[in-house]
C-alpha cells in the first residue's frame, strides 16, 4: 500500500513516522461488513415490527426472571429457546439468493417457527405429565425428540456455519454406531428412541446446562452489553484509551489494546469487540505509521483477549461456574492475573514494535485529554462498578446484572442529553439486546447434543483413559494434547461450545494428573478462546483485516505471532497456581511478577527489541525466559529473570557509549 511505512526499512520507517501526526478528529468509524450480513435479513415494514416485537418480548421475559427469580429449569429453558429459534428462523433465510430480497421470510421459514413453538410448548404445558413417566417415552415424545434435534442443528447451521452442527451429528452417528467402534471407545448402542427423549425431555441433552446458561445469565448480558453501547460507553471507552495511552511509546497501539480491553469486559465476543472497536481504532494505527496487517492483527489480539478479562468475560465462564459448581465470583478472581499477564503482553508487543521501528512519541496537543473525557463520561464507569460489587458481594450474575442495567438507565441521566436513556432508546436496546443473544442461544443448544450423547454413552470417561494412555501420565504432554485438541476444535465452532466439549473430555484426563480442575477448565477455555486468532479459521481476525483492508491470511499469522503470551500463559497457571490468587499473599507476588518478567521477554524477543536491537543470540536467550519461569523453582526463576536483566543491562551501556 502506497504511503505506508516499510517494515523491512528502518530508516523509511524513522523518515515517515517523524512526520506522522496523530489527528483524532479526523478519524471517523469506516464502513465495514459485518461477518454475518451475508446470512442475516435485513427487515423492513410489519416484518421488522413483528421481528422487534418478538426480541422485546423475550428481554421482558428474561428481565423479569432476573428481577423475581427463574422459573423451574425446564421452563426456563424452554421459554428462553421458544423465543430465540422463533427470532433465529425468522432472521436466518435456509440460503441467502444471490440478488434476491433480504426482506422475505420463506414459507418454510413459518414452518420451522410453529415446529419451534410447538416442540417448546410440549414441555411448557405437559411437563408435569412427563416427569411424572419418570423417563419412559412415548410415541410423541419420540416424534418430537427427533424434530427438535432437526430443528437445533439446523438453526445453528443457519447461524453459524456448517462445523458445529458437523460435530453435533457426528456424535449422534457415534450414539448410534457404539459396539462398530474399538477398544474403550465402543458402547451397546442406542437408537431413536433412546436418543430422541434423552435430548428432548432431559436436562442432559438440547435443554442441559449450556442452554440453561444463555437462558439464565448470558442473554442478560447481551442485553447489558446493547444498553452500555446505545449509553455511549463504547466511545467513551475508545476515547479514555487515547487519551491515557497516547503519548506513550507506540501510543495508538495501545489504545487500541486498552480499548479492546475496556469493551472486552463487557461484550465477551472477539468478532464483535473486533468489529466494535477496531472501526476507530485501526484507522488511528494506520494513520500513526502502523502498517495494515500489524494494526488488525492487534485488534484482534486485544479483542480475543476480552473472552477471558473479567468483571463480565465471555459466555464460556458462566458455564464454567455452573460446571465447577462454584460461584462466578471464583472464576473472575481466578481469571485476573491470566487475563491481565495476556494484555500487558499484547501491549509489550506494541511498545516493543515502536522502539524497533523508532516511531515518534505523540505530543499532548496531538490528543485529547482525559480529565475532560472523564468529566464528561465518568457516569458510564459506575454501571460496570454495580456490577463488580454486586458479584463481589454474593449476589447470583442474574440478579448483579438487573441492577447493572437499572443502573445504566439511572446513571445516564448525569451524562449529555444525546445518550440519555429515554424510552425510545431503552425500547431500542432491549430489542438490539433480544436480537444479540440468538447465535449463543443455537450454539449452546447445539453443544447440548454433544453433551447428551457423551453423558448417554460414558465416553468422557473412556476419552480421559485414552489421554491418559497416549500421553504416557506425563502432564506436560497431556497439556499439549489438550492444547491442540482445542485450538483444532475451537476453529470449527463457537468458543462456548468448544470449552464445553472440551472441558467434558479432556478436563478430567488432565484432573486425574493432579491439575487443580479450575486450572483444567481455564486451560481448555483459553486455548478454545485462542483459536480465534489461529489460522486458516481466526475468525476474529478476518473481521479485523476486513476494516484494515489488509491480507487476512498474513494478518492472521501475525496475530498469532502476536499472542504468543496467550499459548504460555495457561501453562503458567497450571504450574504456578498463585496466578489463580490461590496461596499466600507472598508466592502469589512473587509468582505474580517473575509471569510478568517472563512475558516481557517473549514480546521483546518476538518484535527483536528491548533497550535497543536485538541479536540473534539475545532473541535465542529471551525465547527461553517464559519457560524457565514456567516451572516456579526459585533457580528456574532466577535465571529467567538474570537473563533478561543482563541483556537489558548491555543494551543500555552500550546506547551511552
Amino acid at each position: 500500500m502506497t504511503g505506508e511505512p516499510r517494515e523491512n526499512s528502518r530508516e523509511n520507517s524513522r523518515e515517515n513516522t517523524s512526520q506522522t501526526s496523530l489527528d483524532i478528529s479526523k478519524v471517523t468509524k469506516v464502513e465495514i461488513d459485518d461477518p454475518e450480513t451475508g446470512r442475516k435479513r435485513v427487515f423492513a415494514g410489519w416484518r421488522y415490527g413483528l421481528v422487534g416485537a418478538i426480541a422485546l418480548a423475550a428481554s421482558c421475559f428474561h428481565l423479569y426472571t432476573a428481577a423475581f427469580g427463574l422459573f423451574d429449569a425446564m421452563t426456563q429453558r424452554s421459554v428462553h429457546f421458544m423465543f430465540m429459534g422463533t427470532l433465529l428462523f425468522l432472521c436466518y433465510p435456509m440460503k441467502m439468493k444471490a440478488g434476491g430480497s433480504k426482506n422475505e421470510i420463506d414459507l418454510w421459514d413459518w414452518a420451522l417457527v410453529v415446529l419451534t413453538v410447538v416442540c417448546c410448548g410440549n414441555i411448557l404445558l405437559n411437563f408435569e405429565a412427563i416427569a411424572m413417566r419418570e423417563g419412559r417415552a412415548t410415541a410423541s415424545d419420540i416424534y418430537l425428540g427427533v424434530i427438535m434435534v432437526i430443528l437445533v442443528i439446523e438453526a445453528t447451521r443457519r447461524s453459524m456455519g456448517w462445523p458445529l452442527p458437523i460435530v453435533a451429528m457426528t456424535a449422534l452417528l457415534y450414539g448410534f454406531l457404539g459396539p462398530y467402534f474399538p477398544g474403550m471407545l465402543g458402547h451397546r448402542g442406542f437408537g431413536i428412541k433412546d436418543l430422541a427423549p434423552f435430548m428432548y425431555l432431559r436436562t442432559d441433552g438440547i435443554f442441559g446446562v449450556p442452554l440453561g446458561v444463555s437462558a439464565s445469565f448470558i442473554f442478560l448480558f447481551c442485553l447489558f452489553g446493547a444498553f452500555l453501547t446505545i449509553s455511549g460507553a463504547g466511545q467513551f471507552f475508545i476515547d479514555l484509551a487515547v487519551a491515557l495511552t497516547g503519548r506513550s511509546l507506540g501510543g495508538a497501539g495501545k489504545a487500541a489494546v486498552v480499548a479492546s480491553g475496556l469493551m472486552g469486559m463487557v461484550s465477551g465476543s472477539s468478532t464483535g469487540n473486533a468489529v466494535t472497536t477496531g472501526a476507530f481504532t485501526i484507522p488511528l494505527m494506520k494513520q500513526a505509521g502502523y502498517k495494515p496487517v500489524f494494526a488488525g492483527a492487534i485488534v484482534a489480539c486485544a479483542s480475543t483477549g476480552g473472552q477471558v478479562m473479567p468483571p463480565v468475560m465471555g459466555a464460556a465462564a458462566f458455564i464454567m461456574a455452573q460446571f465447577l459448581g462454584i460461584s462466578y465470583w471464583e472464576i473472575v478472581v481466578a481469571a485476573a492475573i491470566p487475563a491481565t499477564l495476556y494484555f500487558i503482553s499484547i501491549m509489550a508487543m506494541v511498545h516493543f514494535r515502536a522502539g524497533k521501528r523508532r516511531m515518534k512519541r505523540l505530543e499532548a496537543s496531538e490528543l485529547p485529554k482525559a480529565s475532560p473525557i472523564l468529566k464528561k463520561g465518568w457516569h458510564l464507569l459506575l454501571p460496570i462498578g454495580v456490577l463488580v460489587l454486586f458479584l463481589a458481594f454474593g449476589y447470583s450474575p442474574t440478579l448483579s446484572v438487573f441492577w447493572s442495567i437499572v443502573a445504566i438507565i439511572v446513571f445516564s441521566w448525569l451524562g449529555d442529553k444525546e445518550h440519555r436513556m429515554t424510552p425510545k432508546m431503552i425500547l431500542n436496546a432491549l430489542v438490539t439486546g433480544g436480537l444479540g443473544a440468538i447465535e449463543v442461544a443455537a450454539a449452546c443448544a447445539c453443544s447440548g447434543i454433544v453433551i447428551g450423547v457423551i453423558a448417554i454413552t460414558g465416553v468422557g470417561l473412556a476419552f480421559s483413559s485414552f489421554v491418559l494412555s497416549l500421553s504416557f501420565g506425563m502432564l506436560p504432554l497431556a497439556l499439549f494434547m489438550t492444547m491442540i485438541g482445542s485450538i483444532i476444535l475451537g476453529m470449527g465452532v463457537p468458543t462456548t461450545a468448544q470449552y464445553i466439549i472440551t472441558s467434558t473430555l479432556a478436563a478430567p484426563a488432565l484432573a486425574q494428573m493432579g491439575v487443580p480442575m479450575k486450572s483444567a477448565h481455564l486451560f481448555c477455555l483459553y486455548f478454545g478462546v485462542l483459536a480465534d486468532v489461529t489460522p486458516p479459521v481466526a475468525l476474529a481476525t478476518y473481521a479485523a483485516a476486513g476494516i484494515a483492508r489488509s491480507n487476512p491470511i498474513k494478518t492472521g499469522f501475525t496475530a498469532l505471532v502476536t499472542a504468543a503470551a496467550g499459548f504460555v500463559v495457561p501453562y503458567m497457571f497450571v504450574y504456578n497456581p498463585y496466578l489463580l490468587l490461590e496461596g499466600d499473599l507472598l508466592s502469589i507476588t512473587v509468582g505474580t511478577i517473575t509471569a510478568f518478567i517472563g512475558i516481557l521477554g517473549l514480546s521483546s524477543a518476538v518484535q527483536g527489541y528491548l533497550a535497543g536491537d536485538l541479536g540473534i543470540l539475545q532473541r535465542l536467550l529471551l525465547f527461553t525466559v517464559p519457560f524457565f519461569i514456567i516451572y516456579p523453582t526459585l533457580t528456574s526463576n532466577i535465571l529467567g529473570v538474570g537473563i533478561i536483566a543482563a541483556i537489558w543491562a548491555v543494551q543500555k551501556k552500550f546506547k551511552k557509549i
